[in-house]
């Protein structure tokens, strides 16, 4: 075969692995949409005559797309296995754009513009639903795709970029709310404008990220494991030659196919605990609380009595972003435990550090430090380094499915998690009252972070530096 590069180009890496990175800034965009939306959409739907939309409704279509996480989440596999990355990615760019489109106009076709009513709503989310489908698919994929082209030294740092646009997706959909209702901040009925207008340029504006990622996908090559495993070797050689240069690449298409007897294997065919770590990341990765924090953030502010708990809420989006670059710049030299065990003790003074304060009376920027910390730590632990480790810890031959079910227990966690957090944070006990639930909530979380930190130190292996095959020797051991 002639015609391959003999060193391996940096830009191209660079650029395939930005635009899986777009996936993951679908990921945050798609989930926190309907922050800014919230409002609008409780009161439009509040105009319907046929039924009566109340807050259990509401709380259902807030959260709707979770259903649809958890349902992409398990059918990832699948559509790995059967499509491979590639055209997988595709496809989740497709339900973004048409969630997006529906959720602007869930009238299309069938229903009155403009007028609310139930069948509307099982419309709306259904094409929630849809978009959440599509979430599913980018988190179990997005990471999978970036850990199969990328060099073993690079690996961890790549896969943790995903994590930084999942956040940075936060941050822009909130950026695009904020114009959005901004543009109309003059006009007097911006009220009536936003319940019947804003909401829905708010879905709509994700129709530009995600008709972007659909297009730039098709230009990306697919994972030279997926290729190799199905047969291609050539086109294998041609994408690992332009990662690694030829020589490196001819090494390893030779460990990908020395462990590749099989297309695909039974699930447990490496044995019932490598599986187990895998969902047990993902299950602690959700079960520390996180998103109840991030969910929820300017009501936990105020109940902290800050005066301007947006202002906090922001500050704490930036404290995000700077700690996951944290992650990004020393995973690779840290290694996965050190950075996660970290994390979990820190995560576990700051969740402590808030219970505390709901029992003795400490001055009121005890608590904002702690849930800061707290944050803090998820964001260079938890956040991106669970995600390194789905992506590379299972061996090849059973990467698809079995990522598919961690990631699809990181969905289910993630639903409990969040449905749980208001009513447990706002439990009452005697003479406690509502800090009991306040103080129940946080120390909770803090013993959870204390087992995950016992569960990483024991049972995780450290990945820092290992190639993707050398995990079939790996767990071939352990079994």
């Amino acid at each position: 075969m002639t015609g391959l590069r003999q060193k391996g180009s940096p830009g191209y890496l660079f650029g395939i692995v930005l635009v899986a990175v777009i996936g993951g800034l679908l990921f945050g965009y798609d989930t926190a949409v309907i922050s800014g939306a919230d409002k609008g959409l409780q009161e439009f739907f509040k105009s319907a005559g046929d039924f009566t939309y109340t807050d259990a409704w509401h709380g259902f279509t807030t959260s709707s797309a979770l259903i649809g996480c958890i349902i992409g989440a398990f059918l990832s596999g699948w559509l790995a296995s059967a499509l491979g990355r590639k055209k997988s990615l595709f496809v989740a760019g497709i339900l973004f754009f048409l969630s997006a489109l529906g959720s602007y106009c869930p009238e299309f076709l069938f229903f009155e513009h403009g007028v609310a009513s139930k069948s509307l709503l099982v419309a709306f989310n259904l094409y929630r639903i849809l978009g959440g489908i599509g979430v599913g698919l980018a988190s179990a994929l997005c990471p999978m795709y970036i850990a199969e082209v990328a060099p073993a030294s690079k690996r961890g740092k790549l896969v943790s970029w995903n994590q930084f646009a999942i956040i940075f997706g936060q941050l822009v959909v909130y950026f695009v709310n904020f114009l959005i209702i901004r543009s109309h901040v003059n006009d007097p009925a911006v009220v009536e404008w936003t319940n019947s207008v804003g909401w829905r340029l708010m879905f709509v504006s994700e129709c530009v990220p995600a008709g972007l990622f659909a297009l730039l996908i098709l230009l990306v090559p697919e994972t030279p494991r997926y290729l190799a495993l199905n047969g291609q070797d050539d086109k294998a050689l041609t994408v690992l030659s332009n990662i690694n240069g030829e020589p490196r690449a001819r090494e390893i298409l030779a460990e990908i196919k020395a462990t590749a007897v099989e297309k695909t294997e039974k699930l447990f065919k490496y044995g019932f605990l490598v599986v187990f770590i895998g969902c047990m990341l993902s299950v602690f990765q959700q079960a520390i609380g996180i998103n109840a924090v991030l969910y929820f953030a300017p009501r936990i502010f105020e109940s902290m009595g800050v005066s301007n708990n947006m202002l906090f809420t922001v500050i704490m989006g930036v404290i995000n972003i700077t700690f996951t670059l944290v992650a990004v710049f020393t995973v690779e030299k840290l290694g996965r435990k050190p950075l996660l065990i970290t994390g979990s003790l820190g995560m576990a003074v700051g969740a402590l550090g808030v219970a505390l304060s709901n029992v003795v009376t400490l001055p009121a920027i005890v608590p904002v430090i702690s849930i800061m910390l707290y944050s803090a730590c998820f964001m260079f632990s938890w956040g991106p380094i669970c995600w390194v480790y789905i992506s590379e810890i299972f061996p090849n031959t059973i990467r698809s499915q079995a990522t598919a079910v961690a990631v699809a227990f990181q969905w289910i966690f993630n639903f409990i998690v969040s449905s749980t957090f208001v009513p447990m944070y706002n439990m009452s006990l005697g003479d406690m009252g509502d800090s009991f639930g306040h103080f129940f909530a946080y120390a909770l979380y803090g013993v959870v972070c204390l087992i995950a930190a016992v569960f990483v130190w024991r049972l995780v292996p450290e990945t820092k530096g290992k190639t993707l095959e050398e995990m079939t020797s790996l767990w071939k051991k352990r079994k």
